[in-house]
């Protein structure tokens, strides 16, 4: 099979009020650890998608050897899944869908996923619920394109209109950051509390480093 990943990095972080995507992670940033996770996957091609910061993420983060598509209306909501369609290899049997603020997917969820997958739509069964990554079948992709968001890609996966695999999964889900206690949590690996004082916030963005990129065709 000819597998095509995409990483979703288009959204924005209005509780937060800064770029989600440059925030200090592991001695870079929290994109680029889950950008180096999509990598890891050894995908036959990798899409990834950048909204508003896109500027800031190619100063950044390392953006070589992958497709990058640019939605700058994600912010508002609109879908980055579907300009991020038209750039999938006309070869591709279907896509491997994956956050970029949740650096904590593995490449062997991806694959165990991949390999188990029966049905047009497959989807990570965890501990404590279901999660990406997900897999979407290019007989699909028709549908897909009438998302009005990316969150609404689950929509697919509760109406029940298509066969589902559910794939198990080692361990709980992995961690999102969409608020500062997320982020903290996601540094720390405890829960903290909800009310974290703004002055507790670190300092998000990591250090600047450029890159010299060469974006696939």
């Amino acid at each position: 099979m000819f597998i095509t990943g995409i990483l979703l990095g288009a959204n924005g972080s209005p509780h937060l009020g800064t770029p989600w995507q440059l925030l200090a992670y592991r001695g870079g940033t929290l994109f680029g650890a889950a950008l180096e996770s999509a990598r890891e996957c050894a995908f036959d091609q990798l899409v990834v998608t950048l909204g508003s910061s896109s500027q800031a993420v190619h100063e950044r983060i390392d953006l070589d050897g992958v497709r990058v598509v640019e939605s700058p209306h994600s912010d508002t909501g609109r879908s980055s899944i579907v300009p991020a369609l038209d750039a999938v290899d006309r070869r591709a049997d279907g896509i491997v869908v994956l956050l970029g603020d949740q650096p904590g997917i593995t490449s062997a969820a991806v694959w165990s996923l991949v390999a188990e997958v029966a049905t047009p739509i497959g989807v990570c069964r965890y501990d404590d619920g279901e999660s990406y990554p997900c897999w979407f079948g290019r007989e699909l992709f028709g549908e897909l394109r009438t998302l009005r968001s990316d969150a609404d890609l689950w929509d697919s996966v509760h109406e029940g209109t298509h066969p589902i695999t559910r794939v198990d999964a080692i361990g709980n889900v992995p961690a999102r950051v969409t608020t500062w206690p997320e982020y903290h949590q996601l540094l720390s690996g405890t829960p903290v509390p909800a009310d974290l004082p703004l002055d507790t916030h670190p300092l998000p963005v990591a250090p600047m480093t450029r890159h010299r990129r060469r974006t696939a065709p």
